[in-house]
Parts: structure tokens; sequence; C-alpha cells
């Protein structure tokens, strides 16, 4: 359950949340052509609130709508501090932040070329998006019989709208099946990711996760963790790899904005490792939060400073 904030921005101006609406005819509604992303703030121990990545999520955001040839009606500096003023507004020291990219009402049918494109920032409290557990202690995966998009035929680059209908099937299966989460194949049989998290498998010290050029959503905590992990001294190599391989590495974790670092202990009924988080995935996770919190202050140009009064 979302938990109301007070405003939320809505074409370059606040409204209040209980009128934040669109249109019945809104056409991304019907198609699913638009584009979204999700941002998480941190509050530090020194009183102190930054936004991770906050301006490469908003050029992937503007890259998503260059795919589907949306125009944006704002720049990325314009939607960057909407973001920053959204958190504020709503006095939030530490969140969550989804800009939505939308078609809206107009024409329908398929082309609709003269639809206003909308723009939306909504903030939000939310912690441990599996679970504050499952970032100490790992989760349950299993194989989704439904396969990640083939690279031609759903733009795979872009985090669009309608995309995520295959991630929810892949969620959904998955835990009525009583895992936490599901890990799809690309459909040439290798492991791709999660419904909303990129994978990486640890074997003999060396971290491996699936290729940019792959069917893969381009993460950029993904991108942040393989960065860490080399300063860390770790051997980081994007290849790809089946789920045999996957079912036998020594460790598993996922990355995301929601997800952050999370272990998986358990794949397919088989336990990955020792059945517990291990040493290089506690390592990674530890370095990460480290950042994000400034208890580690090598990666500051990653971070967007904001003050809540």
């Amino acid at each position: 359950m979302v938990d109301k904030v007070e405003k939320i921005w809505m074409d370059g101006k606040f409204v209040n949340w209980d009128e934040a609406n669109v249109h019945i005819l809104t056409h991304t509604l019907h198609y699913g052509v638009g584009a979204f992303e999700g941002i998480r703030s941190y509050l530090r121990p020194d009183g102190t609130s930054v936004v991770f990545r906050l301006e490469e999520h908003i050029q992937r955001l503007m890259d998503s709508l260059k795919i589907v040839m949306l125009k944006p009606p704002f720049d990325r500096d314009t939607i960057c501090r909407a973001c920053i003023d959204s958190l504020r507004l709503n006095r939030l020291p530490e969140g969550y932040i989804r800009p939505l990219a939308y078609v809206g009402d107009g024409a329908m049918g398929l082309y609709a070329p003269n639809n206003p494109v909308r723009i939306a920032v909504i903030v939000w409290k939310w912690g441990a998006y599996l679970g504050e557990e499952a970032l100490n202690k790992g989760i349950r995966a299993k194989v989704s019989s439904f396969s990640r998009h083939h690279v031609n035929s759903s733009m795979v680059k872009g985090k669009i709208v309608g995309h995520y209908v295959n991630s929810i099937l892949s969620k959904r299966e998955a835990k009525i099946a009583g895992y936490d989460e599901g890990i799809m194949l690309d459909t040439t049989g290798y492991v791709s990711e999660g419904s909303g998290e990129n994978i990486f498998i640890v074997k003999n010290g060396t971290i491996k996760t699936p290729p940019f050029s792959s069917a893969i959503l381009g993460g950029l905590t993904r991108d942040s963790v393989i960065r860490m992990a080399r300063d860390l001294g770790y051997r980081v190599k994007p290849q790809q790899f089946t789920r045999d391989e996957m079912w036998l590495a020594d460790e598993v974790f996922m990355t995301g904005t929601a997800a952050e670092i999370t272990p998986v202990v358990e794949i397919d009924n088989r336990t990955i490792g020792a059945g517990v988080p291990g040493p290089i995935t506690k390592a990674v996770q530890k370095r990460f939060f480290d950042v994000v919190r400034g208890q580690c202050r090598d990666y500051e140009s990653w971070m967007t400073p904001y003050t809540v009064e």
C-alpha cells in the first residue's frame, strides 16, 4: 500500500494527491506506450538527504521516450527539479520517486500522433522492496515459464510501461508457486533478469552478470554494482550464463532501485552455495549501503543532495 502524500507534480504544477487523475481515454492506459523510472532518495545518519543517480535516471527516461518516438514536453533539468521539489514539498527526507511519461487522451487507435505527452512525478515512503528479511537472509526464486522480451520485438533498453506485463506475469507465477521472485530467461535460453531486477552470480570469486548487449534493461544499480565490485578488487565479467550454471553458483544476488542488493539463496528448489548470503554478496551489499548512507564518499558524484524543512 502506497502511503498518501500531499502533492503530485503533473505537467509543471503541483496538484493535490486525490486530484491527480487522468481521463479514462488516456492512450497509455489502453495501449501501454509510455515510460517511467524508479529512483530512491536516502536519509543519511548525519541528517542529510541525497537522491541516488537522479540525472542518469532521468536521462534514461528521455532515452526511453526516444525509443518509442514520444517528444517530452519538459527537458531533463526540469524533471530533475520536479523530483527534488516533490520530495521537499511532501517533506520526505527519503523515499521512492516515480517519474511517469504517458500519452494523454484525444484520438484513439494505435496511431495517435497529436495526443499530448504528459509527465508526472510521484513520491512516497517505501522501505525494502522484498522486505528487510530478504536483504538480510536472502530470497527464494524460480525460473519463470515466461521469457524476457526478444531484443527485436520489444525494445529492451527502454523502461516502457507496456513491457511490464511480461514482468508481472513472471512475478505472479513465482508468488503463486510460493517463491519470492521470478527469473526470466531470454528467448535463446540464457538467464536474463528478474521481474524487476538485474541478476549476478558468483563462482570461484568471479562475478558474472548478463551483458548490456543482451535482453536486459540496463539497470543503474547494476552499473553501480559493477563499478563498486571492481573497485573492491573483484573480477566482474558481463557474460551470458545458463540456468544450470546459475544453480551451481556459489552466490547469486539481484540488483535494482527497488530491490537494492538482494541475495538469492535458493532457485528452483536448489540451494545456492551454503544457503545463506555469501561473502562477496555481503561485501557488495555493504559497500552499496555505505555509499548511499554516506559512510563511503568515493561516489559522491552519483548523489544529488536536498533538504527538507
